[in-house]
């Protein structure tokens, strides 16, 4: 079992940043793939970014537009998403989320096989 905790979100006002956390404990010595997706009322879970076990390979969603970064430190079990130049439709729960073995279809949330309890971020216009 791995179990993943994000850290707090927040509220921040259009335009500004936030930087958001993973922490991996448990069957952390396995590799795994992880991505962040977002949540918000009314809506579906929508893919948000991917990174590869070794962090060579970053994806993300299209609204993305170059404002996000997702990294990770395997030597501290965390992942990253520092958000940029957020807007108001940015507002939504945050979910981090791990897979084991092959990625496949990483934008597919149905691919992962742990998820983090989610965390809250809301930009104000």
């Amino acid at each position: 079992q791995l179990q993943l905790v994000e850290s707090e979100g927040g509220l921040v006002q259009a335009g500004g940043s936030l930087r958001l956390s993973c922490a991996a404990s448990g069957r952390t010595g396995s590799r795994y793939a992880m991505g962040w997706f977002r949540q918000a009322p009314g809506k579906e879970r929508e893919f948000v970014a991917y990174i590869s076990w070794s962090g060579g390979a970053t994806y993300y969603g299209d609204f993305v537009k170059g404002r996000f970064t997702i990294s990770r430190d395997n030597a501290q079990n965390i992942m990253y998403l520092q958000m940029n130049s957020l807007k108001p439709e940015d507002t939504a729960d945050y979910y981090c989320a791990a897979l084991v073995g092959a990625s496949g279809d990483f934008r597919n949330p149905d691919r992962y096989d742990y998820w983090g309890q989610g965390t809250q971020v809301t930009v104000s216009s």
